[in-house]
């Protein structure tokens, strides 16, 4: 399943990024890795971008970046 599938709320635990070598290194620095758990906490009025728990801090990712991030329950 990817993130962008993920239901607000819903904790899951980062397995693997398959993006372009630019966006994965953004998504890195941000501390999202293998093994990260990350929770959808709120999506904008217009449906992009969603705000992410990650690490005890809240981020945003546009949908096409949080496609690219498989996760598991």
């Amino acid at each position: 399943m990817t993130l962008d599938k993920v239901k607000i709320n819903s904790e899951v635990i980062v397995k693997e990024i398959n993006c372009t070598e630019s966006i994965k290194r953004r998504i890195l620095d941000l501390g999202i890795i293998d093994g990260t758990k990350i929770k959808p906490v709120l999506k904008s009025p217009l449906g992009d971008p969603t705000a992410y728990e990650v690490r005890g801090m809240v981020l945003s990712l546009r949908e096409e970046d949080s496609q690219n991030i498989e996760v598991q329950m």
